[in-house]
């Protein structure tokens, strides 16, 4: 079986102009490595969402492939739907769609609480518009009740046939795999 890896980098947006000049420099050393693509965080809860599309921007002017996470925690339907517009007019076809997560006390999960759900909306409202890639948790998230209904939230991500499944560690398959027991009318 072939295996199509890719690799991406991602960046936390930064807030001061040397901040901007780091990255920069830090895009086109890591340039080198051939990434797929530089993704930009979006925040806990979105508090970077206006310095994430200002990155991706910038980078995609200094010729780098960029492309903005976008989470729902926090956000109803219509800024969502606000943001995909603004996305879509500045010529950004790719998003990583994540759940997110909340900023620090607060508790507020918005009209979506899932990124299944964003991807679902995502593509009712705007078609096949973006290439979305989600997020895969290397080993049992930590607000899952337990490592079968973690499984099972990944097994639907794959059969959703979502373009890629970004882990955010290796160890996927050395820890979570390996480690579970699993019924097999699950998989």
């Amino acid at each position: 079986m072939a295996r199509n890896t890719t690799l991406s980098f991602e960046f936390y947006p930064p807030q001061t102009q040397e901040g901007v000049t780091k990255l920069m420099q830090t895009a086109k050393e890591l340039n080198e490595y051939n990434p797929e693509f530089f993704s930009v965080t979006f925040g806990a809860g979105g508090s970077t969402k206006e310095k994430t599309l200002e990155t991706v921007l910038d980078l995609k002017k200094s010729g780098f492939n960029a492309t903005p996470h976008i989470s729902c925690i926090s956000s109803s339907k219509a800024e969502i739907k606000d943001l995909l517009d603004i996305y879509k007019s500045n010529k950004i076809n790719h998003l990583v769609a994540l759940r997110g997560d909340n900023p620090s006390g607060s508790i507020n999960f918005g009209e979506l609480n899932y990124a299944n759900e964003l991807v679902s909306f995502i593509k009712s409202e705007m078609g096949d518009t973006f290439k979305i890639d989600v997020g895969a948790y290397p080993e049992v998230h930590p607000e899952s009740e337990t490592a079968k209904q973690d499984f099972i939230n990944f097994k639907n991500k794959v059969e959703e046939k979502w373009e890629i499944l970004l882990k955010l560690m290796w160890a996927l398959i050395q820890r979570f795999i390996p480690n579970q027991r699993l019924p097999n009318k699950i998989l």
